[in-house]
């Protein structure tokens, strides 16, 4: 079974032609299908239309939000309801095409586990969106150490075993790859096609580039921090303590070499809050791996996952 998840935000005059032309391409791919819309809240006639569309074609399904909760939280429920092996989000927006569904399956049975879209010639405005996109994506690439071309394009296929505890906050949903990766996923990319908008216009502007920054701190740190905070709060610690101590060693000198009084420079207040700085690290790390450890016990959660075992018997 492929699950198609579309998240839709006042897209009514794009889905009629959206799902005729999904239509013609997944009969063509000779297995199960379903498609999941996902109504983020529209104010316009999307959510009749999804439902007229749900009772005319039986493999369409629709889940309506109460109010609009943004493309990462619709992009979850997608994942969370989907009942196929593999998962393809994508847009609404006509922008990406049905017919690279099966590029992106091919890529799959050559063994990636994730395969995502590029779209090597967008056509959206080539200042506020293209370049910036390229320069976010190098960013990301660089900071995730997942060498991707295209992290915005929603169009990419899943495995659904390896983003199975995957759960989306904020902006996350352009890092699934990311997510992906970690669980040990071998994520990959083909190029895909890129239509221009016909209808409405797009819900994203450059605000979108601090809430983008903002999520790769978050995904950097969870990458490499999340089992140990201590790591990132005492490391911080230790520089404060370090600027702290240099700065004392400054006033000593000033005072002994060159008769400078200590309250004439801001130096003792300096080690001061910098020691205090340090002592508020080390507690926020100490505070830190007590959640960590409250996390994993309390829900039983594991540190690690297998992928397969063998003479092994399935645990009760």
């Amino acid at each position: 079974m492929i699950s198609i998840t579309i998240p839709a935000f006042n897209e009514e005059e794009s889905l009629p032609k959206l799902c005729e032309r999904l239509t013609t391409s997944l009969v063509t791919l000779q297995e199960p299908w379903e498609v999941i819309f996902v109504n983020d809240g529209s104010t316009d006639g999307t959510a009749a239309l999804l439902d007229e569309m749900a009772a005319s074609h039986p493999s369409f399904k629709v889940i309506h939000f109460r109010r609009n909760f943004g493309q990462t939280a619709a992009m979850q429920a997608g994942f969370d309801f989907a009942s196929g092996e593999i998962i393809v989000p994508m847009d609404a927006d006509l922008q990406n095409d049905p017919d690279d569904i099966p590029l992106l399956l091919a890529g799959l049975r050559e063994g990636l586990d994730v395969c995502s879209g590029w779209r090597q010639s967008r056509k959206d405005a080539a200042l506020s969106r293209n370049l910036v996109s390229r320069l976010a994506n190098r960013l990301i690439s660089f900071v995730s150490g997942v060498q991707l071309h295209d992290y915005g394009c929603t169009l990419k296929a899943y495995r659904r075993d390896v983003i199975a505890g995957v759960k989306l906050y904020g902006e996350m949903h352009r890092f699934v790859p990311i997510y992906a990766s970690w669980m040990g996923a071998h994520v990959g990319e083909v190029p895909v096609r890129h239509h221009a908008r016909r209808f409405g216009k797009s819900k994203y502007g450059l605000e979108r580039v601090f809430k983008v920054v903002m999520d790769l701190l978050v995904v950097k740190f969870l990458s490499g921090y999340a089992e140990k905070p201590m790591y990132v709060f005492g490391g911080a610690g230790l520089a404060s303590f370090a600027l702290g101590f240099a700065a004392g060693l400054c006033a000593l000198y000033l005072k002994f070499s060159e008769g400078i009084s200590l309250i004439q420079t801001p130096l003792p207040l300096f080690v001061v809050f910098s020691a205090l700085t340090g002592i508020i690290c080390f507690l926020m790390g100490l505070l830190g791996e007590m959640l960590t450890r409250t996390y994993h016990e309390s829900q039983g959660k594991s540190t690690y996952m297998v992928k397969s075992t063998k003479n092994i018997p399935a645990k009760a």
